[in-house]
């Protein structure tokens, strides 16, 4: 049986796309195994599939002054020989990591151990943990067209990220009895991320009157955010936070507005729903969500719109120019070579390990 080491962490987006590979991985009868931090949000979405799981000391790995710069290159070097000692025990023939900086170590040593290494990046620019990786790993998978040009050319690969198998299957029908709504009108869903985003929450809220005119909305509106007074909202329905019922959700959406995380909007691309971005500004992140959003825009695949112009007026607009553009957006989707990216990341695990 082929062994596979999955190594990723520090946020779901480091570690769900390991989650979409299981099935085809059990499929292709590997023995499949899993190293991340000791108790990060890896751990526990893991242990849900039954894989064994090895925790290892991790560090982060800063560009900035923090008084943990001092300690964390310890814990890095702590989990590299923990790192080694697994692989000189589980004997992978391919590891395969999704970053996160507790994926440094694994990278590290099995690269020197000389173990095939495939690395994904998610983002348009490579971030920290796997620049330091790049070097040890035999492929390198990417997202974006323009990421190619940042990644050393023998090495890189464009497949998109992968997507659950799950995702492509809800029920609109459920979702339609979920959500209390009429098959008469269409949907819009809107996803803020998991924390939500105020600035857009109270965009969709103050033009709500206007949409339902016209639409349903599924409003995801993170932790916290639900407005009491909308309960009772005919055509509207919000959650704080949707996992078992997404699916369904989507198979209703008719169209999405989201922000421009990597993993985000490669499941919108993989679903082919028409879609605004409006991206986290530079002000809130590195600025990887902007310009994931204009690579989406350059393709043809979304309308974007920047969180400074956001008001009722430009949301409705965009909204106006999604609908009119439909067929088209769609379309571009359906034209797009970063799919199947699941079948193509597999079957390079394949021709490495021959």
């Amino acid at each position: 049986m082929k062994r596979i080491l999955l190594t990723g962490g520090g946020t779901a987006g480091h570690v769900t796309p390991n989650i979409a590979l299981l099935p085809r991985l059990r499929e292709l009868e590997y023995d499949i195994h899993y190293v991340g931090s000791y108790q990060g949000i890896e751990k526990r979405l893991i242990e849900e599939f039954s894989i064994p799981y090895y925790g290892i000391s991790s560090g982060k790995l800063r560009r900035y002054f923090d008084i943990k710069n001092f300690s964390d290159p310890f814990r890095v070097l702590k989990g590299y020989q923990q790192a080694k000692k697994l692989i000189k025990t589980l004997k992978p023939d391919i590891v395969f990591s999704k970053g996160g900086f507790v994926s440094v170590p694994v990278v590290l040593a099995a690269g020197r151990s000389g173990i095939p290494v495939v690395i994904h990046e998610s983002d348009i620019t490579p971030g920290l943990a796997n620049k330091i990786s790049i070097p040890y790993a035999s492929k390198v998978c990417c997202n974006f067209p323009e990421t190619l040009q940042y990644l050393p050319k023998e090495k890189a690969i464009l497949t998109g990220s992968p997507i659950r198998e799950e995702l492509l299957k809800g029920n609109r029908l459920s979702a339609l009895r979920f959500c209390k709504f009429t098959s008469e009108k269409p949907v819009i869903m809107v996803i803020g991320g998991s924390t939500g985003s105020v600035t857009i929450n109270e965009v969709v809220r103050g033009i709500l009157p206007e949409l339902l005119k016209t639409y349903q909305i599924i409003h995801l509106c993170g932790k916290g955010n639900l407005d009491p007074a909308l309960n009772d909202t005919e055509g509207y329905a919000q959650f704080e936070y949707i996992r078992k019922e997404l699916a369904n959700l989507f198979a209703l959406s008719d169209l999405v507005i989201s922000r421009a995380g990597a993993n985000a909007i490669c499941e919108l691309l993989a679903l082919k729903k028409p879609n605004i971005l409006i991206p986290l500004s530079a002000q809130a992140s590195r600025g990887d969500q902007l310009l994931n959003a204009a690579s989406f825009s350059k393709q043809g695949f979304s309308v974007v719109l920047q969180e400074e112009e956001l008001s009722n007026l430009t949301l409705l607009d965009a909204i106006k120019e999604v609908t009119i553009r439909k067929e088209e957006i769609v379309s571009n989707m359906q034209n797009s070579k970063q799919k199947n990216s699941i079948e193509i990341i597999t079957d390079l695990f394949e021709e490495l390990i021959r």
